[in-house]
């Protein structure tokens, strides 16, 4: 009997199987067989030989904060940009001035161009960071939850309550944070960093870590941030995350002081978020320092790599493209080697899954069928030119198809 499917992707090209290609089966929103030449599916693509992998994931956005560029001008950009990244707590603290204007109805709007982006380009998962605080309020929040329940079955959107100007030095976002939790916020985020001295900095960990504790919630938080060596947050972070036992649950965006740590102290670093399983997210294209990718790898770490902003105070581009955010990388962090490319790829991916704590994430039987099918024969290809995928899968369902054609009439 000739086995039947929702679903055949044909003459794929994955990347587990060099120079191979295979038939991929989905049934029930399922990869349940990759073999050659399996039987019909209701519906079948032809991958004509170019590669299939899994969707992408995105694991650190602002969302509240797409396309406000315009809304706070050019002087936050340019304070976020210094060499040594030494104005970085001015630019948020100005950048803080746009949330006074926070409403539900305008940034759900913005929100859902960006999504809607990410869809044309792969992107079906997201953590969304969401500034929950006395200025922002609770209107973001509002916004991203309806998005989060309109797009699901489609995306999975993990909404972070994120109190952006710090839990000491603003009074009140504490409990904005909690009501969040409570709203249905997934995560529980936090930017210790943004504190005046350590000991707040550590008060602003122990706070966030008693909320996501109290509802069992994730962690996320923005670390050390600045140029600055004596930044310290992230080993904050990772001992916290190890004495509350909430190993693999916890990842730290940015760390971009990481870059300017002598070289015994990272080591230190690296060895205590290895033993913390805790996952760091970095954004090296929005600013001129970064956290140690090539070397956090290399000791045994997880990394990702996050869209971080989309025309807004910080960043003014995006295009909600992960293989574009993992192209540049690839520039910033000078990782152009093919195995490079593949690390980066993984970042992108299943990296990003593991951080996020998608457990059934990657093209393999028995995972949801949340796939791409580029315009690539490989990595190389697929990073060198960053193409929207040729058809976009989720949960077994062709969600887009892109089509884009040239003429010449020379």
């Amino acid at each position: 009997m000739v086995e039947e499917f929702d679903l055949v992707v044909r003459n794929a090209r994955i990347r587990s199987l060099r120079g191979k290609t295979v038939d991929i089966g989905v049934r029930n929103g399922v990869i349940v067989r990759i073999s050659r030449e399996l039987g019909k599916g209701e519906t079948e693509l032809d991958a004509n030989g170019k590669m299939v992998t899994e969707s992408f994931v995105n694991p650190h956005i602002h969302m509240c904060k797409v396309y406000t560029l315009q809304m706070v001008g050019e002087e936050v950009i340019k304070s976020y940009q210094t060499p040594g990244m030494s104005d970085s707590m001015k630019a948020i603290e100005l950048a803080s001035e746009v949330k006074k204007r926070y409403r539900e109805d305008w940034i759900y709007r913005n929100a859902e161009k960006a999504l809607m982006l990410g869809l044309k380009h792969g992107v079906l998962h997201y953590r969304a960071f969401v500034d929950t605080d006395t200025k922002a309020k609770l209107e973001g929040i509002k916004a991203l939850l309806k998005l989060k329940n309109e797009f699901k079955g489609i995306a999975e959107i993990q909404v972070v309550a994120f109190p952006q100007d710090g839990v000491i030095r603003d009074p009140g976002s504490e409990e904005y944070v909690r009501k969040a939790v409570e709203m249905g916020a997934d995560v529980v985020g936090g930017i210790p960093w943004i504190e005046y001295t350590e000991g707040d900095m550590k008060k602003h960990i122990d706070k966030m870590f008693c909320i996501a504790k109290e509802q069992n919630r994730d962690v996320a938080m923005l670390v050390d941030d600045a140029g600055d060596p004596t930044l310290r947050t992230t080993e904050m972070l990772a001992l916290k995350t190890i004495r509350e036992e909430w190993n693999g649950r916890v990842a730290a965006c940015h760390a971009r002081a990481m870059e300017v740590y002598p070289a015994p102290y990272f080591k230190r670093l690296a060895a205590l978020l290895r033993k913390a399983d805790l996952g760091v997210v970095s954004d090296p294209h929005t600013g001129p320092l970064h956290a140690k990718v090539k070397e956090l790898l290399d000791e045994g770490v997880t990394v990702a790599l996050g869209q971080d902003d989309i025309a807004d105070a910080y960043y003014p581009y995006g295009q909600n493209n992960m293989l574009e955010v993992a192209f540049l990388a690839s520039h910033l962090l000078w990782t152009t080697t093919i195995k490079d490319m593949e690390q980066l790829y993984d970042m992108i991916t299943v990296n990003a899954a593991k951080i996020m704590g998608l457990k059934r994430h990657g093209l393999k039987e028995g995972f949801e069928a949340n796939m791409v099918i580029l315009n690539a024969e490989n990595t190389w290809e697929a990073l060198q030119y960053h193409e929207p995928p040729v058809y976009v899968v989720s949960k077994g369902r062709v969600i887009v198809e892109n089509k884009a054609e040239t003429s010449y009439k020379i």
